[in-house]
C-alpha cells in the first residue's frame, strides 16, 4: 500500500464516522443561507505571483511541522501579508488538521479559503462548503475519471473553484482534458513522497495557457517564486515555509506580486 492509500484509507474511516453524525440533507439545509462563495480567480490571473498561504501543522514526510494554537490568528497574518487565499489542512491523521480549523480561518478573513484534503466523496464537497470554504482540492492521484469527473461536477455546482493536483505526465493530462482551470503541480509525489525539483518545468508545457498553473512544495522564498513563474506559475501554494517562519506576514509580502 502507497502512502497515498494509506491516507485515503484513514480519511474513508473518519469520514465514515462524521457522516454518522451528521446526514448530507443537514449540510445542504446550512447552505440554504450561506454567503456566495469568494472568487480567487481574478486575482490569480492578476500580474505577478499571488500565494496561497498554508495553515499546516505537519506532514507525513516531516512530522510536526509548527504548533498553531491559533489558526485564525495565523490566517489573519496571512491575509496582512496579501495572499491571495489562505489554505487550511484538514485531514486529521497524517496533518493534525480539522474542520474546526477551517471554520476558526473562515471567521477571522475576508479572502478565498481552500480545504486542502483528500477529497473521494461529494460529502466531503459539502462539508466544506458548509464549513465556508470557496475552493477545494481535488488530487488527481487519488481518484479514477468518473470520480474526478463527477467530483470536479459537484464542486463546481456548489460553487467552489476546484484545485485540480497533479504530479506526472498521465496526471496532468487527465486534468487537461477534465476541463479543470486551476491546476496545481505538485513536485512532492504522494505514493513515495519523493519530491523531485524538475516536475514543475516538465509538466507546466502540458497544460493550456488558459489555464492556471500553481506551483506546490519546493517553495521556501522569493527566490523559489521567481523560478516557479518564470516556468508559468501564476500561484504558489506555500505551506511549510511559512508556519516555521517566525514573521508570516512578512514571508508572505515577500512571495507576493513576484515578476518572472
Amino acid at each position: 500500500m502507497s502512502v497515498l492509500d494509506d491516507i485515503v484509507a484513514g480519511v474513508r474511516e473518519d469520514l465514515a464516522v462524521r457522516q454518522a453524525a451528521v446526514p448530507a440533507a443537514d449540510l445542504r439545509a446550512r447552505l440554504a443561507d450561506a454567503p456566495a462563495p469568494r472568487d480567487p480567480m481574478p486575482h490569480f490571473r492578476a500580474s505577478g505571483s499571488s500565494v496561497i498561504a498554508e495553515v499546516k501543522r505537519r506532514s507525513p514526510s516531516k512530522g510536526d511541522l509548527a504548533d498553531i494554537p491559533d489558526p485564525a490568528a495565523l490566517a489573519t497574518a496571512y491575509a496582512e501579508g496579501g495572499a491571495a487565499a489562505i489554505s487550511v489542512l484538514t485531514e486529521q491523521r497524517r496533518f493534525g488538521g480539522s474542520l474546526d480549523d477551517l471554520r476558526a480561518v473562515r471567521a477571522a478573513v475576508d479572502v478565498p479559503v481552500l480545504r486542502k484534503d483528500f477529497i473521494v466523496t461529494d460529502y466531503q464537497l459539502l462539508e466544506a462548503r458548509a464549513a465556508g470554504a470557496d475552493l477545494a482540492l481535488l488530487i488527481v492521484a487519488a481518484l479514477a475519471d468518473e470520480e474526478l469527473r463527477r467530483l470536479h461536477d459537484t464542486a463546481r455546482e456548489l460553487g467552489l473553484t476546484v484545485l485540480v493536483e497533479v504530479h506526472d505526465e498521465r496526471e496532468t493530462e487527465r486534468a487537461v482534458a477534465l476541463g479543470a482551470e486551476l491546476i496545481g503541480v505538485n513536485a512532492r509525489n504522494l505514493k513515495t513522497l519523493a519530491v523531485d525539483n524538475d516536475t514543475f518545468a516538465r509538466l507546466a508545457p502540458l497544460v493550456p495557457s488558459d489555464r492556471v498553473l500553481v506551483a506546490e512544495s519546493g517553495i521556501n522564498g522569493p527566490t523559489d517564486v521567481k523560478r516557479f513563474v518564470s516556468e508559468g506559475a501564476r500561484v504558489v501554494l506555500v505551506g511549510e515555509a511559512l508556519v516555521k517562519d517566525g514573521a508570516p506576514r512578512e514571508a508572505v509580502a515577500a512571495m507576493t506580486g513576484v515578476e518572472a
